[in-house]
């Protein structure tokens, strides 16, 4: 148990700051885009304590880190934060303008797992430093994180990130039909993580992102 509580001290840092961040960041798209829904309900902020799900952010993360550790794997921690308040007909071009708002979220994932990337670069080269060991591992715990955040919501099922960027790029009729799917995207997301589906699909696309950023950084 101890062992658990001093891995889950290294990631709770980077898997918080992926939540928020990827949240905040739709809402300045979105500001930026002219909704100031976001701006206004004091959400574009890395505050994390204006971002907080009680449920999606304490008690599912915590839930699951501790059974799959005493479950005897590494300790798995995933969890989610408010969504950030989007009004998508105040967007100037609500069509075009949900692209970014969109793709927003995921960009903010990667470019934290490429500043995580070069924390870990600075580690390796201090090597003896009593930082370097706990700055390993939280960059490692942070690249691993927000490729997975980064990828999961690049998938194509609403209401994912994917899935409201494949609404932007269809043409409006199969838009408007992509778009109903929404209220059935989690039981779909839920069902392909059930029968495993979904690490057939993350797998090997965390393989060739983490492969692509190594490549680039190192």
């Amino acid at each position: 148990m101890d062992e658990s509580i001093a891995r889950l001290a290294v990631i709770v840092l980077p898997v918080v700051l992926a939540i928020t961040l990827h949240e905040a960041a739709h809402g300045y798209a979105a500001l930026l885009k002219g909704d100031p829904t976001a701006h206004l309900a004091g959400r574009i902020t890395a505050n994390p304590l204006r971002h907080i799900d009680p449920l999606g952010t304490v008690i599912v993360p915590l839930l699951m880190y501790f059974v799959s550790s005493m479950a005897g794997h590494d300790g798995l921690l995933f969890g989610w934060a408010k969504p950030v308040p989007v009004n998508f007909g105040r967007l100037r071009r609500p069509k075009q303008d949900l692209f970014w708002v969109a793709a927003a979220g995921p960009a903010a994932n990667l470019v934290m797992a490429v500043g995580w990337g070069l924390a870990m670069k600075l580690a390796l080269s201090m090597p003896g430093h009593m930082f370097a060991e706990p700055l390993m591992l939280m960059a490692k715990a942070g690249i691993t994180i927000n490729l997975v955040l980064m990828v999961l919501n690049l998938l194509p099922i609403p209401p994912l990130d994917g899935g409201r960027i494949m609404v932007s790029l269809l043409p409006r009729r199969a838009s408007m039909a992509f778009a109903r799917i929404e209220p059935y995207g989690m039981f779909i997301l839920i069902g392909l993580l059930v029968t495993h589906v979904l690490d057939e699909l993350l797998t090997p696309l965390l393989v060739l992102a983490h492969a692509l950023l190594m490549t680039v950084l190192f």
